[in-house]
């Protein structure tokens, strides 16, 4: 198999959240340790930081590693979703992980895959795993996937749990209130293993407290810390201000656990991310005159600091190029979205897709006008053509949707 033929299969022949959602979902990480087991438990052989949250976890995950690097650490790095390649999840010091590397390790296990159903988060976790401990790191940055407790990278023991925040995402899966929603990602809490919460919220600080309190935990809660905030970094976002607070808590503890990380791998480290590890799609200026500005941010919590810095924009006109999945509520997000601006509503091109036209109907009946394209690209193509010089272009709703202009 080549590496298309390999990564087609991935996709193709197995449940997979980003394209089917919820009938991918696994409630239990029974086939997980089955893979861990048959992998000879890979994940005991390197050490690792668990990064969890509605928000901001992917971009928490590329500063650890980053930092980390300029440290003179071998940092694995694994995330999800990938905007362009798959092996945008598994990386080691911004490399990511071979062609034959992915080709070799489906190609050996295929007949465990597919005699014990496994989902592809499921194997891409074992995938990354295995990768990590035949390259020996030194520690690897691992993202949940989605919530905590039941995600298939919960089988680690890390030296610091992270939660980055909780806000009301995927409540179909992890509960309707932001109390459940927390006890899920705080799952993730390990016995006598510290935590590092982003953020207080008076909904979950008591959930986070039991939990960590139960199982011997130290918790700090970032933005109660008295940390450094001189620290300038290359993520522009507005949001980006506190995934760096969480990130300085989680090196404050990292240091206390003996790690050598210097006041200047934190200054190059938080100013080289995308240099170090590749990131993309967050604040991401994509060109100038028109500007467009692409973000990944899809939920309330991580669009209502996109439109507020969107809305800080010298701009004549503002061009919002729009997708979303069919799963999203949209009425919690539409107060957010600028009123003003013209809208060119896309599917992103998943099988999840939100249809533009249906997209056009709910913003028709809120007040709100555009058009439908037939693709993202055919929406920012006319995005381009319609903007003056002087007028900005965002490119956004959904991850999917940023994916396939960068």
């Amino acid at each position: 198999m080549t590496y298309q033929h390999t990564v087609n299969w991935m996709f193709q022949q197995l449940p997979m959240y980003q394209n089917q959602g919820k009938t991918a979902y696994k409630a239990n990480l029974d086939n997980t340790l089955r893979l861990s087991k048959h992998l000879q438990n890979p994940q005991l052989n390197f050490k690792s930081i668990h990064v969890a949250g509605t928000n901001g976890k992917g971009s928490t995950s590329h500063m650890l590693a980053s930092i980390l690097q300029e440290a003179g650490y071998k940092v694995g790095l694994y995330t999800s979703p990938h905007l362009k390649d798959f092996r945008e999840r598994i990386k080691i010091n911004g490399k990511e992980i071979s062609e034959d590397f992915v080709v070799d390790f489906i190609k050996k296990h295929k007949g465990f895959f597919e005699s014990h159903s496994l989902s592809f988060f499921e194997m891409t976790v074992g995938m990354a795993f295995d990768y990590f401990s035949k390259e020996k790191v030194d520690i690897a940055i691992i993202e949940v996937g989605m919530g905590g407790r039941l995600d298939s990278t919960n089988i680690i023991t890390p030296e610091v749990s992270v939660i980055t925040n909780i806000g009301l995402d995927h409540t179909q899966f992890l509960g309707t209130t932001l109390e459940a929603i927390a006890f899920e990602k705080g799952g993730i809490i390990k016995a006598k293993v510290p935590v590092v919460i982003g953020e207080t919220q008076l909904e979950t600080e008591m959930v986070f407290k039991t939990l960590a309190k139960d199982l011997q935990s130290e918790i700090l809660f970032a933005d109660q810390q008295k940390l450094p905030q001189t620290y300038i970094s290359d993520l522009k976002g507005y949001y980006q201000e506190k995934n760096k607070t969480t990130v300085l808590a989680t090196v404050k503890v990292l240091r206390q656990r003996s790690y050598k990380i210097s006041n200047e791998a934190l200054a190059t480290g938080f100013l080289n991310v995308v240099k170090n590890t590749g990131l993309q799609g967050r604040w991401q200026i994509l060109q100038e005159e028109p500007k467009i500005i692409c973000d990944t941010a899809h939920n309330s919590e991580g669009l209502r600091f996109a439109m507020t810095q969107l809305l800080e924009e010298p701009a004549d006109q503002l061009h919002m190029v729009f997708g979303v999945v069919n799963d999203k509520d949209i009425i919690p997000i539409l107060p957010l979205l600028p009123k003003n601006a013209f809208y060119y509503f896309c599917k992103p091109d998943i099988p999840r897709g939100m249809e533009a036209s249906k997209l056009q109907e709910i913003f028709r009946i809120h007040g709100v006008g555009g058009e439908t394209f037939g693709s993202v690209r055919e929406a920012l193509s006319a995005a381009k053509q319609h903007a003056a010089k002087s007028d900005v272009i965002y490119v956004g709703g959904s991850t999917f949707v940023v994916a396939e202009i960068i």
